[in-house]
Parts: C-alpha cells; structure tokens; sequence
C-alpha cells in the first residue's frame, strides 16, 4: 500500500530529528580537541585528553548499536528526500521542494533542500573515509583498539592542509543551509509547531545550525593549527 504524502513526510521529519541529535552529540565530541589544544592534553588518553575520551565513548557498545540504526535513518531520510521531490516535481511542476507556504517557498534553502542534502551526504562519505573507516571500521571488522594518540593523529592529518579545510568548510556551510530549513520544517511536520512557536523554532533553529557550524569550523581550523605547529601539542 502506498504511503501518503504526510506520512512519508512525517517518516523525514522523524529521521532528521534523529539525525540532527546525532550531529550534536558529534559536533560536542569533536569539539573536545579544541579544549585538548588550549589545555595542553592535545594527544593524551581518555581520563586527561577529552577528545580521546569522547571518541573512546563513540567506540562503546550502546554507540556501536546506534550508527547502524543511524545508517539506517539517514538511507530513509535521502531517500524520502528523493520519493517527496519527485512526486512534488510531478504534482507542480516547477516547485521541487513542498513547505506549508509560499513565503516559505521563497527562500533559497527550501528550494534547495535536495541538492543541499546531496551536497551533506558526498561529503559525509567523504567524511567517514578519513574517520570511520580509520577507527570504528578497524574495531569492528578487524578488532583492533585505537591508539588514544591515533584519533588526535587523524584530526592533524585529515586537517593539516589548509585546502582540506577549506573544503570542509564549504561542507559546513551547506550543512548549515540544510539544517536552518529542516529544523524547524521536522517539528512542523510532527505537529510541534504552531502560528506562536513557528517563528520561534526558526529562530531556534538558525542559532542551533550556527553554533553547530561555527564549532565544527573552529575544530577543524585548531586542528590544522596543531598539524602545522602554530598550537603546540603535534603527536605526528
């Protein structure tokens, strides 16, 4: 039987909330290299070094049965992306993104949603290259533990050239696009939002989506800090 609009609509909202608590909870970790940069507990172990604490945190049992159900939540997510824009393609035409008005419409990051998204998710491939797949992939599959100097290793390496983050940046940025329509739209979409909190949620979630990325921004340029010896602290 085929979903109806509000459904599938409400199946987004439900897997961006979910995503949208997974990217503060990862923003917060990561930005605990930036308080081991300025502590001087840059390269130590969990118990002195917070970001080697956080990531041996993402290595526990409960995260570990959490990304697959991320995975899961994000595949749902693209592809309801791709199932709404078309269907609003066929039924309008020219409009390629569905929001509750025209005023809404009108803005540049809601007629975008699908190119942002695509945009977030190669980078977020790219991403998990540099990340994932150096750590959580090794303990999974190969069953080796991460050195706590390893994890402080990845951030120089992956950020050590100014060109890498910039290009993350460029990421940030659209992420931030993304999230600042798609914050208040999910709450919107479950019934949290009304005529006296819609303009409150908007508000709310333009400063979530810029603390978000002002933090992701600030921790990949500390980590190039590290990388190239301006900060002291370099394990390479």
């Amino acid at each position: 039987m085929a979903l109806s609009s509000i459904t599938k609509k409400l199946i987004m909202s439900i897997s961006g909330l979910f995503l949208i608590l997974f990217l503060l909870l990862h923003t917060t970790i990561n930005f605990f290299a930036v308080v081991d940069a300025f502590k001087g507990t840059w390269g130590l172990p969990a118990g002195e070094g917070w970001y080697a604490g956080g990531c041996w945190f993402m290595a526990t049992p409960v995260i570990d049965i959490m990304v697959p159900i991320l995975a899961a939540g994000f595949f749902v997510h693209i592809v309801y992306a791709f199932i709404l824009t078309y269907g609003n393609y066929k039924a309008r035409g020219t409009e390629r993104y569905a929001v509750a008005n025209k005023t809404k419409a009108e803005s540049w990051a809601a007629k975008n949603m699908l190119v942002l998204g695509v945009i977030v998710l190669g980078f977020a491939i790219f991403h998990m290259s540099h990340f994932w797949a150096e750590m959580q992939y090794v303990e999974w599959f190969k069953g080796e533990h991460v050195a706590p100097e390893s994890v402080y290793a990845l951030m120089e390496l992956t950020f050590g050239n100014w060109w890498m983050v910039a290009i993350y940046i460029v990421w940030f940025v659209a992420l931030w696009f993304h999230l600042t329509h798609g914050f208040w739209s999910a709450f919107q979409s479950v019934g949290l939002s009304n005529k006296n909190w819609e303009k409150r949620l908007m508000c709310i979630g333009n400063v979530f989506a810029t603390l978000l990325v002002v933090c992701l921004s600030i921790t990949a340029v500390v980590a190039c800090l590290v990388a190239n010896g301006v900060i002291p602290g370099s394990v390479l």
